[in-house]
């Protein structure tokens, strides 16, 4: 694991340009030093990391590289399909809950980049998971995509005000999924 950054990998991590890493440095928001006998700026990692937690940048990045998923479906053959498609596109790390108790607990533990939710659920539907998490304002960043067999339009409007971002019919084909779960945390999607 890297402990020292130069100011283009600062901005990449951050998604800033790397004038506004240096500018930053240079005033003295963002502390650091300078190799000595050379102009070449460096920031220590634990640095880095306060400077993102004080201005709201997400930390991901920093941690390991990897957006974190959340698959929450008492399907196990789905979770699986979707797993299997995350896993291979490699820049996700994730975790699986088959009922919302538990997507629950995991949430304020693992905090997802995404969450893929089921709406029809064994304990407690997916309007009232979208509810919970949009209620605690540290979960702002996440994103929600719902996916149900249930068709009718003022339920998808329910789970949208509810704060779902997204909802994808059943059955769907995974490529769309994926792409959504991508364009949602604006990243690039791989050709499949």
């Amino acid at each position: 694991m890297k402990t020292v950054f130069t100011t283009g990998e600062a901005a990449k991590i951050c998604k800033v340009s790397q004038q506004t890493i240096i500018r930053c440095f240079d005033s003295g928001q963002l502390k650091g030093f300078r190799v000595p006998g050379s102009r070449f700026r460096r920031i220590p990692r634990d640095v880095l990391y306060k400077f993102m937690k004080e201005n709201g940048i997400p930390t991901d990045a920093l941690e390991s590289g990897k957006r974190r998923a959340l698959i929450v479906d008492d399907d196990a053959e789905l979770v699986e399909l979707i797993s299997d498609a995350l896993i291979a596109d490699g820049r996700f790390e994730l975790r699986t809950a088959d009922n919302g108790f538990d997507a629950g607990m995991m949430v304020k533990e693992y905090h997802p980049d995404i969450i893929v939710l089921d709406v029809m659920l064994p304990d407690i539907n997916g309007k009232e998971v979208c509810q919970r998490v949009r209620s605690d304002s540290a979960m702002d960043d996440v994103r929600i995509i719902c996916i149900s067999g249930m068709v009718e339009q003022d339920k998808i409007q329910d789970l949208k005000d509810a704060g779902a971002d997204h909802f994808v019919q059943k059955p769907f084909e995974i490529d769309h999924l994926i792409e959504r779960v991508c364009r949602l945390l604006d990243i690039e999607q791989l050709a499949s």
